[in-house]
Order: C-alpha cells, then structure tokens, then sequence
C-alpha cells in the first residue's frame, strides 16, 4: 500500500493539481491562493479534529513553534509562485524549480544545519548549479521562477525540520496564519469567493481537498516505505510536470534550457545513486533509516 499512497500523492501533484489550477484561470492567482487557504485551513481543522487521537499536539509550546508564523509565509510565497506559472503557461519553470528543490535542500542542510555532504552529494550540487550558470550565460537572464520555487520550498522544509511539529498540527497552525490575510483579501476582492457557476464554485472549493489529501496520502507513505525509496520516487512529479507543460499544453523547450535540464538530470542521478548506495551501506550494518529523507515540505503545491 505504501507504493500506492505515494503514487497517489506525486501523481496527484505532477498532474492534477496543476490541471486543476489551470481550469481556475479565469481567476487571478492571488484570489485563488486566498480562497485555497481558506478551504485548506476549514480541511485541515475537520482532519484534525476527525484524527484527534492520531495527532501529536506541540502542547507545551516551545519557543521554536513562533516559527511557524515563517514556514506560513514562505508556504504562501511558493503558492502564489506556483499559480502564477500555472496560469501564465510557465509549467516548465515549475518543474525546473521541483526538480532543483532537493538538491538546494541539501545544500542548505549543509550550510544552515552543518549537515556533512558526502563526495557525491557534493559533485551533485555543483553540476546543478552548473546546469543553471550555463542557462544563464546562453539567455542571459537567470530562471528565476523556478529559482524562486526551489529556494521557497527548501526554506519552506528546513524551517518545518527546525520546528519539529506534527505534519497534520503543522498544516493547519499555517492556514490558520495565513486565513486573517486571506479572508480580508477575499472581502476586499472583486473576484467572487461564492461564485454563483456551480463549476467554478466546486473547483474553488477543492482547491481545499487537492491542497490537504495528497499530503495524507504522501504522510501515510511514509509511514510504509523506506525513505530512500520515497525520496526517489519525488522526481515522479517534477517529471509529470515537465510532460504536461510540453504534451497538453505546448510549451516550448528554449534551447538554452536543454543543458540546464540535462545537467540538473545527472546532478539527481547522481543524487540518487548516492541516496541508494547509502542505504545498502546503512542496512548492511544493521542501521535502518539511514538514507537521506526528501524535503519535509517537497512538493507541497
């Protein structure tokens, strides 16, 4: 079942969430980010109350918990990026910044956490960060959409794995952050929160459902696969991504973009030989999980 509920999860991020965002273009970004967190956060506090029993409360709060108040913001932020290159038929950045996200995530576990990188981890970064110069010396200009994805989402994580707090708690403290700003912005709208089309209305508020039930589906997971496994699996969405942006949605591939893709494939083929080779390692001397875990927020769109 693990492989089921992962394949729910990156499945549903690699292609329904952004068809689903696409079909709501008739809708300006900011508005549906504000109606988004308004029916995510009425979801998560129905999932939080349904699995009460289930959920580890951060009762007594920490100092620590005030950071979610940071992790709310640059959820937000990578949000709103992400509508804005679905509905203004920029897939392709979005995928470029999802499959760059990992490895700046490890780069900034080394910097910020003083997580050690080994040889390999090391060799891949660079190759990345190579793959993006050279885009930017052919186009001159840098990618910054997916740059700013990338870079939003591993703040995102590192943030998350600093706070340590249960997913479910986690996911709703943040919406509950973020619904004052949304509700005024949805009052102070011209846009309809209630539109009175029945098809619009349901899309808007499933954005709710196609926000939280992935990332249960992605937790439940997690509770089943080794993370070595799940960690390899999170290229699955940034893939379905780069083959609806360039299949249904025709968007061309510029070609100083070729190297940059190519190079940021090796980087994660290394990466990912890297994540497998240390989990034979850790295994074969009796040391389970030691496999580098994905992104605590990856692909949370």
């Amino acid at each position: 079942m693990g492989l089921v509920y992962a394949l729910g999860a990156y499945l549903s991020w690699g292609l329904v969430v952004p068809v689903h965002f696409r079909l709501l273009s008739g809708f300006s970004p900011s508005h549906i980010l504000a109606v988004r967190i308004l029916w995510s956060c009425l979801f998560a506090v129905a999932l939080v109350l349904l699995w009460r029993n289930r959920v580890r409360t951060p009762f007594p709060l920490r100092p620590r918990h005030a950071l979610l108040f940071v992790s709310a913001g640059l959820i937000g932020v990578n949000w709103l990026l992400y509508l804005q290159a679905v509905n203004s038929g920029h897939l392709l950045d979005a995928s470029l910044g999802y499959y760059i996200n990992p490895l700046v995530s490890v780069a900034l576990g080394a910097v910020v956490l003083r997580e050690r990188l080994r040889p390999l981890q090391r060799v891949a970064v660079g190759i990345a960060a190579a793959g993006v110069a050279i885009a930017v010396v052919l186009a001159g200009t840098l990618p910054l959409v997916a740059l700013e994805l990338a870079m939003s989402f591993a703040l995102y994580g590192l943030v998350r794995k600093v706070v340590g707090v249960d997913p479910a708690v986690g996911f709703l403290a943040e919406t509950l952050i973020l619904t004052p700003a949304a509700f005024v912005w949805v009052l102070l709208s011209p846009e309809p929160a209630l539109p009175p089309d029945p098809r619009d209305f349901a899309l808007l508020a499933l954005t709710g459902v196609t926000t939280a039930l992935p990332l249960i589906w992605f937790a439940a997971a997690a509770d089943r696969l080794r993370l070595a496994t799940l960690g390899l699996m999170q290229y699955i969405a940034p893939t379905c991504l780069l083959a609806l942006s360039v299949l249904a949605y025709a968007e061309h591939v510029a070609p100083h973009a070729i190297p940059m893709f190519g190079l940021i494939w090796l980087a994660l083929a290394l990466y990912a030989f890297d994540l497998l080779r240390a989990g034979r390692a850790a295994r074969a001397h009796g040391v389970p999980g030691e496999t580098a875990a994905p992104n605590p927020g990856a692909m949370r769109v």
